[in-house]
């Protein structure tokens, strides 16, 4: 399908009343308990995400740390000895 210069997508003519009508239907067909405990459970999952993603940068930043420790000093015992 070819596209025409200043022609419009669907998603670009929907606007408020589109959206509104949309959030309607939404609310009718699914109720209000379910839409907010849906919401609850994806609020949820992204505080579990952020969690897992904190979690995840704060054992990159002490593996590099070992590492950074670890290439501190790489003289044998026997040499340091000699010194």
């Amino acid at each position: 399908m070819v596209r025409r210069i200043g022609e419009k997508t669907m998603l670009n003519n929907i606007g408020l009343p589109g959206l509104l009508l949309i959030a309607v239907v939404v609310l009718v067909l699914f109720g209000r308990g379910k839409i907010s405990s849906l919401m609850g459970e994806v609020g949820k999952g992204i505080t579990s995400f952020k969690k897992g993603v904190n979690e995840g940068t704060k054992e990159l930043e002490e593996e590099a740390a070992e590492v950074a420790d670890a290439a501190k000093d790489v003289t044998p015992a026997d040499d340091k000895d000699k010194v």
